[in-house]
């Protein structure tokens, strides 16, 4: 995890560098929005800017985006006012943390943006398999391509290949080809020369060339533009890139791995992913199996997220009763293991007594929670749904009932895009276009984290 301080935090700048450096940052330190800006163009990389909230960082956001920059900003001030860090967010920051900093709210910050600190927990035979090849091939510097539905550790299971690679000194930089727009990808990948575009004022170096030497994992594949997808091949073929606007190849020491939580062969069925990329990438296929597929895994991450959150949270450890081992194991988990850690999380902050008991496993709206129901519980609520439709769907438009589908989805996923998109079975550029739509015609759309009801 790579953390870059701008500005003097409010002369808070040597304990929260001390708190980040603490939780395994690597950090780095500027006094300036163009000193940032120089420092993640010239490629030394960052995952986090924590900026000072005197700063001006509409300036800091709208540089790095002329010259299609993304990097999540975090913003922190002392002694500000909400105006002020409402004003934070509105200008694009993620987040805003008061000073003197909190130890652990720092923390949280920290692992909202990477999964450094998530170590590869496997019980079931089901993932063992898995990880017996990875520990396999991971010395190698072969293509992995790892699968697997969302929320199932695609991303943990790379940085643990990485750790055990010849590389694993060197760079592991991540990108989520995903949650960056098409017009930016290009850039944030292969970099740009100086003119290549307008706000190019500088060479900036891009993900292939930060990772020079260790590990470029692209995260979420599938949704790379088809343009994008050509150019990938051939650097992954010549081992060189070319930046946008250069007229000379620049060689690379990398090894790629990628995930995808869509069927790739279907999508080269689809033509919307090119069959020779999927060859080069897929030398080597990890397939997580879901949580479901796994139940030795389900206790044993569920006491490991416990002692976690009971931690972050000052709270004495408290063991996970019978009954609520048995809600645990009944249930089919199609979040996986993220919903698993936000259900023990809660779990850590609803116990009353001396362990968790099945009242504190709980829905994210608080209701009770619900294991795998009976057959005719599903049939029945099928049945209600289907009446339910039937009566307040006639008389209305495609598009009517398409925008209730979505935002519905997105306030179910608490504005998250991306897992909004893998429930609806659409990509993410067709959901963010969705919603430029709806926002461009006065409807409120969720914001990341928050639901429409919050937004109001």
């Amino acid at each position: 995890m790579r953390v870059l301080i701008v500005g003097s935090l409010g002369g808070q700048l040597h304990t929260a560098t001390k708190i980040a450096i603490d939780r395994g940052a690597r950090v780095a330190q500027v006094d300036t929005f163009a000193q940032a800006t120089a420092h993640l163009r010239a490629g030394r990389g960052a995952d986090l800017l924590m900026v000072d909230a005197a700063l001006d960082i509409q300036a800091l956001i709208t540089a790095n985006e002329a010259e299609r920059i993304t990097v999540p900003v975090v913003a922190c001030g002392v002694n500000i006012k909400p105006e002020a860090a409402a004003a934070a967010i509105r200008a694009g920051a993620k987040e805003f943390i008061p000073l003197p900093p909190d130890a652990e709210l720092i923390a949280a910050v920290l692992e909202a943006v990477a999964d450094d600190e998530r170590p590869m927990i496997a019980r079931d035979p089901a993932m063992k398999q898995v990880i017996e090849l990875a520990d396999r091939i991971a010395a190698s510097d072969a293509s992995v391509l790892i699968t697997g539905e969302s929320g199932s550790g695609k991303e943990v299971m790379a940085r643990y290949v990485h750790s055990r690679s010849k590389r694993a000194s060197k760079p592991f930089v991540s990108v989520n080809c995903a949650a960056i727009p098409e017009n930016l990808l290009e850039s944030e990948l292969f970099g740009h020369e100086k003119g290549a575009f307008t706000g190019a004022v500088a060479r900036r170096v891009g993900k292939f060339e930060e990772a020079d030497g260790g590990t470029l994992l692209l995260d979420e594949i599938s949704e790379m533009d088809a343009r994008l997808q050509a150019k990938l091949l051939r650097a992954l073929q010549e081992r060189e890139i070319d930046r946008v606007g250069g007229s000379q190849p620049v060689k690379v020491n990398i090894r790629v791995l990628a995930t995808s939580n869509r069927d790739l062969n279907k999508a080269v069925a689809e033509g919307i992913f090119r069959e020779d990329l999927l060859f080069r990438l897929n030398v080597v296929n990890l397939a997580l199996p879901p949580l479901r597929e796994r139940p030795a895994d389900i206790l044993a991450m569920a006491e490991h997220f416990a002692k976690k959150y009971a931690t972050a949270n000052g709270i004495g450890d408290r063991p996970i009763s019978d009954a609520a081992r048995g809600a645990l194991t009944a249930r089919p988990w199609p979040g996986n293991v993220r919903e698993l850690e936000n259900t023990m999380h809660r779990a850590v902050l609803l116990a009353s007594g001396t362990e968790i008991g099945p009242e504190a496993i709980r829905m994210p709206d608080g209701s009770l929670f619900s294991g795998g129901p009976a057959a005719g519980s599903v049939a029945n609520r099928a049945a209600q749904a289907a009446d339910e439709a039937q009566r307040t769907m006639v008389g209305r438009t495609v598009a009517d009932v398409e925008q209730d589908l979505i935002l519905e989805t997105l306030d179910h996923c608490l504005g998250n895009r991306t897992h909004a998109a893998n429930i609806l079975g659409i990509s993410i550029r067709t959901l963010r276009n969705k919603l430029k739509l709806y926002t461009e015609q006065g409807i409120t759309v969720p914001a990341p984290g928050d639901t429409r009801a919050g937004a109001a």
